[in-house]
This record gives C-alpha cells, sequence and structure tokens, in this order.
C-alpha cells in the first residue's frame, strides 16, 4: 500500500531502512513490516565469508539460532539496482525495556536477572549445550570470572564517566545540550567526584 524511510539509529547509520504498509484481506487487515539493509559482517576480515549468500539470511538465521521466539514475519530479500541485502521483520516487535533514570533498586536488579537470563539463554542456544556445560563444570570458578570481570568493568566504567566529565569541566571536551544542541554550562569543578 506504501512505503517510507525510517531515520535509524546509530547502529544503522549509512543503511537503507524501510516501512511498508500491506493489505491483507480488506482495508482493516493492515501490517506494517520494516525491511533493513545488511551489510557484510565486521568479523567476515577476521574469519572469512559468511556460509550464507544474502547477509540478511545471516542476520535473520543468527536471530532464528539465539531467540527462542522468534518473529514470524522474519525474513530476507535481495533487490535494488545494487543487489543489496535486506531483512525484514516487525517494525514493532513489542521489545519491553526500562526507565533506568527512575527505577528503583529492586527494579534494577530484576531487570538485571532478566538480562543475565535472557543472554545465558542465547548463548546456550547457539552452542553445543554439552560443551558448554562441560567448560563450565559443576564449580562455581565461571561464576566467580565472570562476577569479578563484572566488577571490574563497572569499576572502569565509573573511572572512564568522570575522567569524561573532568574533561568538559575542564574544557577540553566540548558538550551540548542533545535536544537544543546549544553547548551544555560548565559544571562546578567538584560535580566530577559526586555525580553518578
Amino acid at each position: 500500500m506504501d512505503v517510507g524511510v525510517k531515520v535509524v539509529g546509530v547502529g544503522s547509520v549509512g543503511t537503507r531502512c524501510f516501512v511498508v504498509l500491506f493489505q491483507g484481506r480488506d482495508h482493516g487487515d493492515a501490517l506494517v513490516l520494516q525491511i533493513k539493509e545488511a551489510g557484510a559482517s565486521v568479523l567476515e576480515q577476521h574469519l572469512g565469508e559468511s556460509v550464507y549468500d544474502n547477509h540478511g539470511r545471516r542476520v535473520v538465521e543468527g536471530q532464528r539460532l539465539i531467540q527462542a521466539q522468534s518473529d514470524i514475519f522474519l525474513g530476507w530479500s535481495e533487490g535494488g539496482l545494487e543487489g543489496r541485502h535486506y531483512y525484514v521483520r516487525q517494525l514493532r516487535d513489542w521489545k519491553g525495556s526500562v526507565a533506568l533514570d527512575t527505577a528503583t533498586p529492586q527494579q534494577l536488579e530484576f531487570y538485571a536477572r532478566l538480562c543475565g537470563m535472557t543472554l545465558a539463554r542465547g548463548h546456550g542456544r547457539s552452542g553445543d549445550p554439552i560443551a558448554i556445560a562441560s567448560y563450565m563444570g559443576n564449580g562455581d570458578a565461571l561464576d566467580r570470572a565472570i562476577t569479578d570481570f563484572s566488577e571490574a568493568y563497572a569499576a572502569q566504567n565509573l573511572s572512564d564517566y568522570h575522567a569524561f566529565l573532568a574533561a568538559i569541566d575542564a574544557g577540553r571536551l566540548e558538550a551540548v545540550d542533545p535536544i537544543t544542541y546549544v553547548p551544555a554550562p560548565r559544571r562546578h569543578p567538584d560535580a566530577a567526584t559526586t555525580a553518578v
């Protein structure tokens, strides 16, 4: 019925993305799908070309591999004069999220646990479960290693954030308001040690 160009997020800048309105049995049976361009994987330069001849198919097969429940409209295609590769999916797949700036500690803990379980399930589905279980073993060594890494990563992230704020305060880095693009006012010198 209609096609529109969609402005995509930072990760997809420079690629084509379309929103397409389809009609089913009648005017009340509308379906809106998103068609996104798929380029070569950044891993190809290290691991060689994909086994799939269409990069859209590579994306789709990867999603089907790690997701317990996949989008029923997920597919791939090729088109245009340049023969670009695309994958197709629902425009709104009803993903959930959390407002991190207003979440309570209990909500953040629940969200972190949910993310961890989802990530673990994806890894469990994408590899050999027996090999993964053998690697993990019966002890808690892997759990402790992941916890240690996570805590060190969080500490480094906080340190980087303070360095970022200090660079803004010192005038080495210019900051702008993301809405108005007006330069943000410099903060009090002590703010870098108290803001988190």
